[in-house]
């Protein structure tokens, strides 16, 4: 399987509107500004393990979780 950070970013994205939280307020929890968690969200940027491991805390679902439904979108992405 290839990583597809764009797939792994809109889990992320998808993850914190089901929280209703704001893109500043997890900025805020990962010390980096909304434009750059913004970059990221879009997949624009890549994202450390350091990172992934408070965002998931941030988004309050284990990394485990997250990643598996990482891979579940990735098997329902075309092509």
């Amino acid at each position: 399987m290839k990583y597809n950070g764009k797939v792994l970013a809109m889990v992320i994205r998808e993850r914190r509107l089901q929280l209703n939280y704001s893109q500043d307020y997890v900025a805020g929890r990962l010390e980096m500004s909304q434009n750059a968690y913004s970059k990221m969200e879009l997949g624009q940027t890549g994202i450390t393990l350091g990172k992934f491991i408070v965002l998931c805390e941030a988004l309050e679902i284990n990394m485990v979780d997250l990643l598996a439904l990482y891979r579940q979108n990735l098997a329902q992405k075309p092509g």
